[in-house]
């Protein structure tokens, strides 16, 4: 069974994506550098998270059809955090025109 995720995409095109300098490649994390713009000497920002309307420079696809992170193993905390069906999942899929998941879809994406 695929992921509700590959299809959606509302949470890449949504918030902002904040996170710690550490989980960058050029601190030692994973996250590359490139897709990353400096926002403070402790924190960076995913590149495209900050437009508007926000779209993470590393999402790939059409929204609400088929996306896929091309980052994923290296993504930022914040991503791996993003729970399926929360709150902020819904208010993400309702901003894009997208239906609610059914009530059996709540793992976190892994």
């Amino acid at each position: 069974m695929s992921s509700p995720c590959s299809t959606c995409g509302a949470c890449c095109t949504s918030f902002r994506v904040d996170f710690s300098v550490m989980e960058t490649q050029t601190e030692g994390g994973a996250v590359p550098d490139g897709l990353t713009v400096e926002v403070t000497r402790h924190t960076a920002r995913m590149r495209g998270t900050d437009h508007s309307p926000p779209r993470c420079a590393a999402l790939t696809g059409k929204l609400g059809e088929r996306v896929a992170c091309g980052i994923y193993e290296w993504r930022p905390s914040p991503c791996r955090e993003f729970e399926t069906s929360s709150d902020a999942c819904l208010r993400a899929r309702m901003r894009h025109g997208l239906a609610p998941l059914s009530d059996g879809v709540s793992a976190a994406k892994e």
